[in-house]
This record gives structure tokens, C-alpha cells and sequence, in this order.
């Protein structure tokens, strides 16, 4: 991945920093989780820090794709249930607000570690389903380079992405039922969209490990490269995105995520409304005008 994990701009003193980097580099944001030792499962800061540099990206002009990748032996193997609390947000490891550490006893509060209803449910809202909305409505292409397990919410993440790509040593795991937990982070939402209902069921049913290849033949992965070459390809592919017709490539993503949940009368409607959209756009009046003159056309991704 880039060898300067900050711009120089981006500097910090905050440690999460350090557990996620983040690169600009030839209009290409570079994601990388880095709790190796871990395997990378995502502590709350960890999620925060993520969901910001997607909607960073997405408002940044000179950001035109992004990847998400991470370092050692694992992409991500979900939430980290053992983390602390955090400053922000709800989710894995976090108290609930209103909860009390051991020893308060304020009356109307509740003890440390006491849930009640709806808790659960705030949590998984505010936490895993906000970073898995992150990545689908990020206004620039996304594409996860997956190095190693991709696990619970570790797999969910790499499949909102709008490309796959994954080392032949990676493997995808619904690690949920082993746990005796209900899929989080929207995979009972992607995966029937990606694979279908059946397909589906299997995978979080069993809960078995799938490789790298058997993902491709599902088609959960649109490319298997050896684990040498995934930075390459994952930087071939995002300079070719990078160079390309940015907000059009934004407006076909919402076309095409929205599209397995509308009529086609909705979509036939968001198309042409997209189309208006896109024919205001500085490239869409070069590639014409490209086509025209019989030229390679020149995106500037406005």
C-alpha cells in the first residue's frame, strides 16, 4: 500500500491514527486497518475513524476512489468485543449511555453492564449498519482489497463495496451462528442481493469458512490474485477509476445499488433524473465532445 500512510496535512496526534492509516495518492483515498495483531477487528474509534474518512472522501473533489485494505494476516474480523468504550457513537465494547460503571449507584440509573429494550438495537443502528451505509453511500467508487479472513462484520464490510478484490489466501467467513448471533452490519440485506436467498442461507446457516475462489465462483469477488499481487491490481484498478467520469460514476452506483429495491417505473424515473443530473457536468461535455473529435477524453471528475 502507499509507503507514507498520512499526507502530510493529515497529520495527528490521535492514536487511532496509527490503527487506521489514511493516504491520499493519485486521487485515490487509501483505508488500511492496522491492528494486526488482532486481525484486524474494528474497536469502535476504529469505526468512527472509518465512516469519517468515507465521508471525507465523498465531499473531497481531488478524492475520486477509494480503497479499503488492511495489514497482516486479516482483512477484518468484525467488531472487536473485547474493546473499551469510546468516545463516540455506540457499538461493540461501549457502554450504553445511562449506564453506570461499578459503584455508582444514583437512583433511576441503571448498573453497569444492565440492558434494556432497545439498547441492542441502538447499538447495531449507530454502530455496524452506520460504517456498512458509509461504504454504499460514499459518492466515489469503493473497492476492498481483501488480505487475509474476512469475518462477521469483517466480510459485510468487504461486500458493500462496489469491488472485490481478494488475495487467493483470503477466506470470507458468517461467523455469526458460531457465536449463536443473528447476522449484523447488513448482511442479511447484501448477501440475497449478491448470491441470491438460498446461497445465502447456506453460508450464514452453517457458518463454514469460504475461500477466495469459492467466493468468485459465487460471485462475492469479481478478481482472486495472489496475496504479492493484490496491491497492484487494487491500484491498477483505482487509478483507472480515478481517472474516470467521477460523478457519473457516483450516479450509476446509486442506480445500481437502489435498483434490486424499486419498481421499474421508481427506476426508470431515477435513471432519467440521473441522466439530467450527469448532462450538467463538466465531463460529461468532454466525453461528447471526446467522442466527437475522436480523442482519449480528459475527466477532471466535475
Amino acid at each position: 500500500m502507499p509507503s507514507s500512510p498520512e499526507n502530510s496535512a493529515e497529520k495527528s496526534a490521535d492514536p487511532v491514527d496509527s490503527l487506521v492509516l489514511h493516504a491520499t495518492d493519485n486521487h485515490v483515498s487509501w483505508i488500511t486497518l492496522n491492528r494486526p495483531e488482532a486481525l484486524n477487528a474494528i474497536t469502535p474509534d476504529q469505526r468512527e475513524r472509518l465512516i469519517q474518512h468515507l465521508s471525507h472522501a465523498s465531499c473531497d473533489p481531488d478524492v475520486r476512489a477509494v480503497v479499503i485494505t488492511a495489514t497482516g494476516r486479516g482483512f477484518c474480523t468484525g467488531a472487536d468485543l473485547r474493546a473499551g468504550p469510546s468516545a463516540g457513537g455506540s457499538g461493540a465494547g461501549e457502554r450504553v449511555p445511562g449506564e453506570r460503571v461499578a459503584g455508582e449507584r444514583v437512583a433511576g440509573e441503571r448498573v453497569a453492564g444492565e440492558r434494556v429494550a432497545g439498547d441492542v438495537a441502538r447499538m447495531i443502528r449507530l454502530g455496524a449498519q452506520r460504517l456498512i451505509g458509509a461504504v454504499l453511500d460514499c459518492e466515489k467508487p469503493v473497492i476492498a482489497a481483501v488480505n487475509g479472513t474476512a469475518a462477521g462484520l469483517g466480510a459485510h464490510l468487504a461486500l458493500a463495496c462496489d469491488l472485490v478484490l481478494a488475495a487467493d489466501s483470503a477466506k470470507f467467513i458468517e461467523v455469526f451462528v458460531r457465536r449463536g448471533l443473528v447476522p449484523d452490519g447488513g448482511g442479511a440485506y447484501l448477501l440475497p442481493r449478491l448470491i441470491g436467498p438460498q446461497r445465502a442461507k447456506e453460508l450464514m446457516f452453517f457458518g463454514d469458512a469460504l475461500t477466495a475462489a469459492d467466493a468468485a465462483r459465487l460471485g462475492l469477488v469479481n478478481r482472486v490474485v495472489p496475496p504479492d499481487d493484490l496491491e497492484k491490481t487494487a491500484r491498477d484498478w483505482a487509478e483507472r477509476l480515478a481517472t474516470g467520469p467521477t460523478r457519473a460514476l457516483a450516479l450509476t452506483k446509486q442506480l445500481v445499488n437502489a435498483s434490486l429495491d424499486t419498481d421499474r417505473s421508481t427506476a426508470f424515473a431515477a435513471e432519467a433524473a440521473a441522466q439530467e443530473i450527469n448532462m450538467t457536468t463538466t465531463d460529461a461535455t468532454e466525453g461528447v465532445a471526446a467522442f466527437v473529435e475522436r480523442r482519449t477524453p480528459r475527466y477532471q471528475g466535475r
